[in-house]
């Protein structure tokens, strides 16, 4: 066989490259791949240390894409047929059922990936050197999840959508300054309706999903750009040891994908999507509450003015954004809890979440009254200020121990504080889901 026609035969059939050289030239010239570096650091590779939470990410993403085109084609955006579209699609279109049980379970699997990903970004540094708005871009795709989530938990029109959707729109309007703009831009009017759901079915399968692509390619490009995932400063004599994308990342990827894709489906296939009575406004049921994903606020609005519980939430979100500058140390990159005594940090930060925050939701429910005790005192002040600013001089306590008698340095203490008010979140999520009854009373869930 003549080169020309050899050449011809490899441009036709796909051929894998048998040396690093090709391999990379492949990496770098094919549209998919192209988003990863050519070469990546061996380390890297290691799912203890990446956990693989973006690719899982970015694969849930592409199942929610597909599955919410072919759902497209049954649903009917309108308060009459909305419900009954979801019905048909369930019970009269071939594997109707399981394709919307995977875009559910994508979606609500969506978050936590995202979340986690944060967290193990966070905890390796890798918001420094350089990575700082490649962070802030990356917390904007967890709102953007948020988003996706919250604005398609309408589309069905059931009694859990219609209420959810009702009490996530007042939390909205708490926010300062723009909340209550968004929130009757979103409801169209006094109350969810058609112009609801309109509003968010376009917003859910228009306006999102081209914000997403976008913002995820660029954050795939910054990773590419930044040499792949952080890693651990080498010296001079000392290189960590690189190995090209393909095969050994591809191959990983790949076999990731195959198991997800079995989970999901199994999971979709024995655990269909929930749907329940037709939406009623004259019914609401008790309690009602809103997405999982939004209950942590929903508990804090229980204890706080709801202009403190919004306020809280957005420092703190602030603050996570603001990171590279709050941490700016850049000797510990891609550390795992930047060093041992890091690791301790974030552990009995965690453990004061677990004890503090419950002993705290039953102070307040059981015992403490502030409006009570001081009748005159405006509620903005009884049990918004002063409960807002006790919670704050509480992570200065905390950060002022880890710094004193834990001896630990700035960075350590940062990641003590991070992980008590993650796991503090975490546990007002956990309390407002299974420990919420009727008229939001504490109660067992057993």
């Amino acid at each position: 066989m003549t080169e020309s026609k050899l050449k011809l035969k490899e441009k036709i059939f796909y051929t894998t490259p048998n040396d690093d050289r090709s391999r990379m030239r492949t990496v770098a010239n094919n549209l998919i791949l192209h988003i990863h570096p050519t070469k990546v650091a061996k380390p890297a590779l290691r799912f203890s240390y990446t956990w693989g939470l973006g690719g899982i990410s970015s694969v849930l993403v592409l199942f929610l894409i597909l599955t919410g085109v072919l759902l497209m084609f049954r649903y009917d955006a309108s308060v009459e047929n909305a419900y009954t579209s979801i019905q048909y699609l369930e019970t009269q279109v071939a594997f109707g059922a399981l394709i919307r049980g995977i875009h559910h379970w994508s979606a609500n699997l969506l978050v936590v990936t995202s979340f986690l990903h944060m967290i193990r970004v966070f905890l390796t540094g890798g918001f420094k050197k350089g990575r700082a708005f490649n962070w802030a871009l990356g917390l904007f795709l967890l709102t953007l999840v948020l988003a996706f989530n919250f604005t398609g938990y309408l589309l069905p029109w059931d009694q859990l959508a219609y209420w959810a959707i009702t009490v996530g729109t007042s939390l909205l309007s708490y926010v300062p300054l723009v909340g209550t703009a968004v929130s009757n831009f979103l409801l169209g009017g006094p109350e969810v309706g058609q112009t609801t759901l309109r509003n968010f079915y376009a917003i859910h399968v228009a306006v999102l999903p081209a914000i997403m692509i976008l913002a995820m390619s660029f954050h795939f490009w910054r990773v590419r750009k930044d040499g792949g995932i952080s890693q651990p400063e080498t010296g001079e004599r000392e290189r960590v040891e690189k190995v090209t994308t393909i095969p050994h990342l591809v191959q990983i990827e790949l076999a990731a994908t195959a198991v997800l894709t079995l989970v999901i489906l199994v999971w979709a296939i024995f655990v269909p999507a929930p749907l329940e009575a037709l939406a009623n406004p004259s019914h609401p049921p008790n309690p009602a509450k809103a997405a999982w994903y939004f209950m942590g606020l929903q508990e804090l609005l229980l204890h706080m003015h709801p202009l403190a519980a919004m306020l809280l939430p957005l420092t703190l979100f602030g603050g996570i954004a603001l990171l590279p500058k709050l941490d700016p140390q850049e000797d510990n990159i891609g550390i795992y809890f930047r060093s041992p005594k890091g690791r301790f940090a974030a552990l009995f930060g965690a453990l004061i979440g677990l004890i503090l925050v419950p002993l705290a939701v039953l102070l307040d429910e059981y015992w403490l009254d502030l409006p009570g005790l001081f009748p005159t005192w405006p509620t903005l002040i009884t049990t918004g200020l002063i409960p807002l600013l006790a919670t704050l001089a509480m992570f200065g306590l905390i950060y002022g121990y880890f710094r004193g008698a834990g001896k630990l340095n700035h960075s350590e203490a940062i990641v003590g504080l991070f992980s008590f008010i993650m796991t503090s979140f975490v546990v007002l999520t956990l309390i407002g889901i299974f420990f919420r009854g009727a008229n939001m009373a504490l109660v067992l869930p057993f």
